[in-house]
């Protein structure tokens, strides 16, 4: 039963990090980059996003590099987390409009990847050795 709710996970994460990744490269990261300029960081930064929400989430699915790929999204969502709120660290203790926190979102996927970098890929996976 654990490892069938591992699964549940993987596909949670990956699928939905995915659907990001696949907007990412259909529209472009131009905002990516303007956010990751902002922070008077060199552009080829932006590009880790298709790692992140791209490639990671694709080996999390089919539950390969598990640990590994979980991490990037991980950093992808801190990193993500930071640039929503500016570098403004004080934000990470606000609310939005409808109550919820600002960076809840961010903050689902990281966990949720925490969680698969402790847990691996369990059985029902291709590789599930990292």
């Amino acid at each position: 039963m654990q490892d069938f709710g591992i699964l549940i996970l993987r596909f949670n994460v990956g699928i939905l990090m995915l659907l990001h990744g696949l907007q990412k490269i259909s529209s472009g990261i131009d905002g990516v980059k303007d956010s990751v300029s902002s922070f008077s960081l060199p552009e080829f930064i932006a590009y880790g996003v298709y790692i992140g929400e791209f490639v990671a989430p694709v080996l999390i699915i089919l539950g390969i590099l598990t640990r590994l790929s979980a991490l990037a999204v991980f950093c992808t969502m801190c990193f993500a987390s930071f640039v929503v709120l500016g570098g403004n660290f004080e934000g990470y203790l606000s609310l939005n409009q409808y109550g919820g926190w600002i960076v809840e979102l961010q903050a689902l996927y990281a966990f949720a990847s925490l969680a698969l970098i402790f847990l691996g890929a369990g059985k029902f996976s291709l590789y599930n050795k990292f």
